[in-house]
């Protein structure tokens, strides 16, 4: 079980240098696709500092901020995927947001128990 532990804790440093890299490196990006999508700046700015926090929440030693962080990043990630379907983006464009809601749901459940 202590190596299922180090999977686990190996996929929170990747969730958060994910989302570090994409909304700190690549801001620009971001803000091309929040356009794009004819969203304000004030909520991609809401959404990045969401994001980045509940990233932040998944290295935490108490299990209940564990939870709140995953379980914010599985609903930021709905949202993501229902916004490219709706927006008719192929599924290359959002298979990183799929992916990420695997891993945070991984995430969460082993932090259930």
């Amino acid at each position: 079980m202590e190596n299922f532990n180090n999977y686990i804790e190996a996929l929170k440093i990747v969730v958060t240098v994910a989302i570090l890299f994409v909304w700190i490196v690549r801001y620009d990006n971001i803000k091309k696709e929040f356009i794009d999508y004819k969203f304000a700046s004030w909520f991609r700015d809401f959404i990045g500092i969401l994001k980045i926090s509940c990233s932040l929440m998944l290295h935490s030693n108490d299990s209940e901020v564990v939870l709140i962080g995953s379980f914010g990043i599985l609903t930021l990630m709905i949202g993501a995927v229902f916004t490219h379907i709706r927006n008719r983006s192929t599924f290359r464009k959002y298979i990183a947001s799929v992916t990420m809601f695997v891993i945070c749901s991984l995430i969460f459940y082993f932090n259930l128990g």
